[in-house]
């Protein structure tokens, strides 16, 4: 093919569409055979191939665990990661120990690529609590990601999921600062002096910039996700639209405990007269969390919606067919993206990172990404009387 053919054919190919303001893309997956794309957005089994194609020294990936599967939408990114190792990119992986027994195929598919240095991490072991929850990678210190896909193929293909394509350098600069001290902490687990958060207050002055937990694990200049959480939607005015995988005001670990700071400042939003708006998946209408819903939906001004995924016409996928996606706008005005529920045991010692963006264009079109799914014939009102069946999940 001459240079003119291959110029003709690239002017002739459709544009790829994608949303984004400065420093930032929005990204996303959805289930397939559903009515939930979302036109101009690009997906993460698009755009991660070509962040790692683009790599020129370094990539850094921490993941709660990794689960690929023969032709399906991960396999484009792990050979993107091979291509990038052949070019001699350095590659540096950390994953989680606790869920390392399903990360078995994935970690004998990262090992098989050259020279790429692979890490397990039992975060409870350094931490006392909690798990590595969070998903994110750096490419050469200039791009990043943060967002709510696993490293699993049924995130890219079967799961309502949302991130974003990260080019704002000082929100780069910390989460490399976040893989650096992680990384640390895999090198020696005992008696690492590491340059850690001496003050969980996030420089809230920036327009852009990154929270993470637990605050204490968190290098100089990254804040606390919780309390900048509680904040955000404590200075809410008028509406605040959420979607989550799980809410619970309860820790998940045993034994069970009350976990108030989200919940109580979602309520007193309500009686300020703030509009709050609620969408969690079917797998939080198991009977222990249901209960809170419920509590929280019988206050005047919020409303709970379940959104249930039809299962695929292959039958049904194990840990698939759902949304996963975590986010939520505030006013018009301000967006939060990131890796956690809200539940105990995530914001308070789990590691997660989370993106706090003020930018009124970004908060209108995650804003509108809500009120489909919000509007979706998948999804319900919560029913205060009805008893929900135990999710499939």
């Amino acid at each position: 093919m001459t240079r003119l053919s291959t110029f003709l054919l690239l002017l002739a190919a459709p544009a790829r569409a994608e949303f984004s303001v400065p420093g930032f893309e929005l990204v996303y997956s959805y289930p397939i055979e559903t009515s939930l794309e979302e036109k101009n957005l690009r997906q993460a089994s698009d755009v991660w191939p070509a962040m790692f194609d683009a790599a020129k020294k370094t990539i850094d990936i921490e993941q709660f665990y990794v689960t690929p599967s023969t032709g399906e939408p991960l396999e484009a990114s792990l050979q993107a990661l091979e291509r990038a190792a052949k070019r001699g990119v350095k590659i540096r992986v950390i994953l989680e120990k606790k869920f390392e027994k399903n990360s078995l195929d994935g970690i004998a598919r990262l090992k098989s690529i050259p020279d790429l240095d692979l890490r397990v991490l039992e975060w409870s072991q350094v931490n006392g609590d909690g798990i590595i929850h969070a998903k994110f990678f750096i490419v050469d210190s200039t791009q990043a990601y943060v967002g709510s896909q696993n490293f699993d193929w049924r995130s890219l293909k079967h799961i309502h999921e949302l991130g974003l394509r990260i080019a704002d350098a000082t929100v780069v600069s910390n989460v490399q600062k976040v893989f650096t001290h992680d990384w640390a902490l895999t090198d020696d687990q005992s008696g690492l002096k590491l340059d850690e958060q001496k003050d969980p207050s996030a420089d809230r002055t920036a327009r852009a910039y990154l929270v993470a937990s637990p605050w204490r694990r968190n290098p100089n200049g990254v804040g606390d996700s919780e309390s900048e959480l509680v904040k955000l939607i404590s200075e809410a005015k008028l509406n605040i639209a959420i979607q989550l995988l799980d809410y619970n005001p309860t820790t998940y670990s045993r034994p069970r405990h009350f976990y108030p700071p989200i919940d109580n400042a979602l309520r007193d939003a309500a009686v300020r007269g703030v509009a709050v708006k609620l969408l969690v998946s079917h797998w939080n209408t198991d009977a222990q969390s249901v209960v809170h819903l419920k509590s929280l939906a019988m206050i005047p001004g919020i409303e709970v919606r379940i959104i249930t995924v039809p299962e695929a016409k292959q039958g049904t996928i194990p840990f698939a067919r759902t949304a996963h996606s975590k986010y939520m706008t505030a006013d018009g005005k301000t967006v939060w993206i990131g890796t956690s529920n809200w539940a105990g045991g995530y914001l308070d010692s789990s590691r997660n990172l989370e993106i706090v963006v003020k930018d009124e264009a970004l908060a209108a079109r995650v804003a509108t990404m809500h009120a489909h799914l919000w509007n979706s014939p998948y999804t319900n009102p919560l029913e205060v009387q009805r008893t929900y069946s135990k999710p499939r999940r």
